[in-house]
């Protein structure tokens, strides 16, 4: 399950995505670079960076304002699941 932080990180680093592929088109348009698949892996290539770095910002701010997170139990988590297994199969 998505919590608040990851929601946020997912919605910014989304529009950031958006937002830094149509300014790289539009900077490659007026350079004069001619479209096809190099150029569509570029734009996809520098967009992705620019949202992922947006998102590691969102995180690290989260961090801050809220401190750290603690750290999740999975094998506690793991072992609850097949308790709760065996129980379903009897």
């Amino acid at each position: 399950m998505f919590t608040l932080p990851s929601m946020w990180n997912l919605i910014i680093s989304t529009f950031a995505f958006v937002i830094a592929a149509w300014y790289i088109r539009r900077y490659l348009d007026q350079s004069g670079l001619p479209q096809g698949l190099t150029r569509g892996i570029l734009v996809f290539a520098i967009a992705y960076f620019v949202s992922w770095g947006v998102g590691e910002a969102v995180d690290w701010t989260q961090e801050k304002i809220e401190g750290p997170q603690p750290a999740a139990k999975t094998t506690d988590d793991l072992s609850q699941m097949l308790k709760s297994l065996g129980q379903a199969q009897q």
